[in-house]
């Protein structure tokens, strides 16, 4: 699983969080730290050969970043790659983001469970 922190959002504690909880629930997981570009997540998808990639946006840039992401994969081929969501994303835009591809969007106060779960059985199905 790859965590990416995409855009200019400076904020990375709950992204480590999530990290430390997906480790800790046994799964290999890649932090790209902070900052990165779409291009960037993508590629560390690619050298990776990551089952998910986990997008951590505070910044609202969410309808900008997500949708050239899932682009991205789709043009690598990237079709079986789960992709989820988390931070601060107005309920508005999760029926969208799910349009897109997103198999799951976590809000604040989602847990670190629901996502842990979420993921496993994502990435058996």
């Amino acid at each position: 699983m790859v965590v990416a922190k995409p855009g200019l959002d400076g904020h990375d504690r709950g992204a480590k969080i999530i990290a430390r909880a997906l480790r800790d629930a046994g799964m290999e997981v890649i932090y790209t730290g902070l900052h990165q570009t779409p291009e960037q997540i993508v590629e560390t998808v690619i050298q990776e050969d990551a089952d998910a990639v986990g997008l951590s946006i505070l910044s609202g840039a969410h309808m900008t970043l997500v949708p050239r992401i899932v682009e991205l994969m789709r043009e690598q081929g990237l079709d079986d790659v789960v992709v989820v969501v988390g931070g601060t994303i107005p309920a508005a835009d999760v029926a969208e983001l799910k349009a897109l591809g997103v198999a799951a969007v976590f809000t604040p106060g989602a847990s670190a469970e629901a996502a842990i779960d979420f993921i496993r059985g994502a990435v058996r199905a």
